[in-house]
């Protein structure tokens, strides 16, 4: 592990120390979230992507280890390692330069120039190379043979052995590299009669883009219209001016011989170089592009995770349809299905009169609070009839989105918690359930299924999966849950906890009843202190009779609470309750070994506001009245409207209609701006013009510049 530090730390920019402390805490069994939050001093106070990016690149180095004793034993078996090649190989940390270390002894298919190796043609490549000036007839002539007939086949041989030693010097390699990383063009081709088949790719039937400049959504479009068949691409640099660069470096004189040499490296560039390193180059483009998909994507997931939520409020979810009707839900303030039915206030059917009835009714029978309208058809329309009817209390009306609800529909989670409604009731809970808590409903569906990410089915779909489970852990932990109300699909993201743990969790609070005290987890089958000790800062208590049990406090830390109340002569209540008091603590007088400012100032923060949800406050949001369909925008119109996908090139926005509209990256701000999360946010209310409309093509393009916001 001591090797590794130097290393991690160059390649991430951070200190041997905070490296050092991070990677104990990490295989010692401690979470990202709980080094981020409760080991501060151990790490020197990394946050949750810093520490992410040190387990990163140290399993990375595992990994090259790994391929480096595999290669280590490999080149043993075959008798071919030496004292130099062992110490190169063993001083090398890039898997690049270790393959081309490799490439001369890696296990081959039979090549052109090994069958020219067998037919005894490998002393006359050597006498090629040595360009000096014989004659090169007269010499092939001494290697004819049955197999070997003609002088130029001779000479083809050994040049296809040549070919080969030029393909894999790792120094001839690198130089090529080098040629492709700077002066690559990506080129496309549209394919003869794919035009109206691949219309979407339009923008790049005919593509030239130095590669450097690419983006990452122009990447990933480029390789997707090339697997589908519309498109060919190229990723390479000028030919001829990586020959010209090879043939000097390599041809030394200028006869017979450098000039079969000359032929031999020409052929190895296009025939093994050029394929490989521009595979080699497509892959790495192919790679940055899918970290920047999964960077964007993760983002955006995180953000819709952490929207603000309406909280414990009796809630009616809504699912609006036109022919089949519009599917009405009522649940408790703990999101408890109480009642369902369907209404049908919109043609073809048109019982409006009835369905206000009912939902008057509804609203009152069930004390309900908020009603939740789903963005999907019909959504304006219900919204219309909803705010139009006249209720017994105050009743807030939301749209909320609609994106992966058919996926939980029909998932086993949903019908695990219903298994007596059919989707569409189990849709419109999830509709009332994603208003009331965001994070609670959204960790139940696959989070590709979620929408707000780009070319997240064409990223390296691994790589994809921990980052959104990354996200998903790191934004669940942020909040905290509810250890008494807490779905086991919630807990399982607790630092610490599983699928196990978590359903034991629940059957133990299903058997005895609410958890009175975070120390009562360890009553819980298989929960250890190693367990607890990562879970249960994460976990709150409402109402426990230690009020730090509802608070991101750890209970390792209680005593020094504890102290700081007797210090004061005062309890724990009164140090929560009393701001004052809380002024009077001398943090420095609380230090130890192992706690250190950072560690009290975290703790007095959590007395000042004890179990605060870090997410904001929801607003109230309604489109403009007057569009319901692309038909009637119009050049100019300035209109509300919500984020709710951001890519790298803009962001798209909910304005009230089945299509969003596309703020591009130039019409975002004024200013210069490389990434839009500068600006915007998934879910923010923002003021858009429209720009354009192409009603054929279903796409409207709006800006943001010169809108009061």
């Amino acid at each position: 592990m001591n090797l590794f530090i130097p290393l991690i730390s160059s390649q991430t920019g951070l200190p041997h120390l905070k490296i050092s402390g991070t990677l104990k805490l990490l295989k010692a069994g401690a979470t990202i979230p709980f080094i981020s939050r409760y080991r501060k001093e151990a790490t020197g106070g990394l946050d949750e992507v810093q520490i992410k990016s040190i387990e990163t690149e140290y399993n990375r180095l595992i990994e090259l280890e790994k391929r480096k004793e595999t290669i280590l034993n490999t080149l043993t078996e075959i008798e071919k390692l030496t004292p130099e090649l062992k110490k190169k190989i063993e001083t090398t940390w890039d898997s690049t330069t270790l393959e081309d270390i490799y490439l001369p002894y890696r296990p081959k298919r039979r090549t052109r120039a090994e069958k020219a190796r067998e037919l005894g043609l490998e002393p006359l490549a050597n006498l090629l190379l040595e360009q000096k000036s014989v004659s090169i007839t007269q010499e092939a002539d001494k290697f004819l043979s049955d197999e070997v007939q003609t002088t130029d086949d001779a000479l083809s041989g050994a040049r296809d052995i040549i070919a080969e030693q030029v393909n894999e010097d790792s120094k001839i390699r690198q130089i090529v590299r080098a040629f492709f990383n700077k002066k690559a063009l990506v080129s496309t081709q549209l394919i003869k009669g794919k035009e109206e088949e691949g219309a979407k790719y339009k923008n790049y039937f005919e593509f030239n883009q130095p590669l450097d400049k690419c983006s990452s959504h122009q990447i990933l479009a480029i390789l997707r219209a090339q697997k589908e068949g519309v498109i060919r691409v190229s990723i390479s640099p000028d030919d001829e001016e990586i020959i010209n660069q090879l043939v000097h470096r390599i041809v030394k004189a200028n006869n017979e011989a450098s000039k079969e040499v000359e032929k031999a490296v020409i052929d190895s560039y296009k025939r093994l170089l050029k394929p490989s390193i521009e595979t080699e180059t497509t892959n790495k483009a192919k790679e940055r592009a899918d970290d920047e998909a999964i960077r964007v994507f993760t983002e955006n997931l995180r953000q819709l995770l952490l929207a603000p939520p309406l909280g414990q409020k009796r809630t009616l979810g809504i699912d609006p349809g036109f022919r089949t009707g519009c599917k009405v839900v009522c649940l408790d303030a703990q999101g408890d299905l109480l009642h369902n039915e369907t209404i049908y206030p919109h043609p073809p059917v048109s019982k409006r009169k009835q369905a206000a009835s009912t939902l008057r009714k509804l609203v009152e029978a069930y004390n309900i609070e908020a009603i939740a309208i789903g963005n999907g058809t019909a959504s304006r329309e219900t919204e219309s009839f909803v705010t139009s009817q006249s209720f017994d209390r105050k009743v807030q009306v939301f749209t909320v989105s609609e994106q992966g609800a058919s996926i939980y529909s029909a998932s086993a989670i949903a019908r695990e918690e219903f298994p007596e409604y059919d989707v569409t009731v189990r849709g419109a809970v999830s509709i009332a359930r994603r208003l009331m808590d965001p994070l609670a409903e959204l960790v139940k569906i696959d989070p590709k299924s979620i929408g707000v990410g780009q070319y997240q089915h064409d990223v390296d779909q691994t790589k994809l999966k921990n980052a959104l489970d990354t996200t998903v852990e790191s934004s669940v932990n942020a909040v905290g849950v509810n250890l008494n109300t807490a779905s086991k699909h919630l807990l399982v993201y607790i630092s610490g906890l599983g699928p196990q743990l978590a359903q034991n969790i629940v059957d133990y609070r299903t058997q005895n009843g609410p958890f009175q005290s975070r120390k009562e987890l360890l009553n819980v089958p298989r929960m250890g202190e190693k367990t607890f000790e990562q879970c249960a800062g994460f976990l709150r208590i409402p109402n426990a009779d230690n009020p730090l049990d509802n608070t991101a406090v750890h209970p390792e830390s209680y005593s020094i609470v504890q102290s700081m109340g007797n210090d004061l002569n005062c309890s724990v209540t009164d140090l929560i309750k009393d701001k004052s008091l809380r002024k009077k603590i001398e943090l420095e007088r609380y230090t130890t070994d192992t706690v250190g400012l950072p560690t009290l100032t975290d703790i007095l923060d959590e007395l000042d506001k004890p179990g605060r949800d870090p997410r904001e406050t929801i607003k109230v949001f309604e489109f403009d009245k007057n569009i319901r369909n692309i038909e009637d925008l119009k050049e100019g119109m300035i209109l509300p409207g919500i984020v709710n996908n951001i890519t790298n090139f803009g962001a798209f926005i909910d304005i009230g209609i089945k299509e969003n509209g596309l703020v591009h990256l130039s019409q975002l701000a004024e200013r210069f701006i490389t990434d839009p999360t500068e600006v915007v946010s998934i879910h923010q209310h923002v003021q858009v013009k429209v720009l354009s409309i192409d009603i054929d093509r279903k796409r409207i393009q709006l800006t943001m510049i010169g809108v009061n916001q």
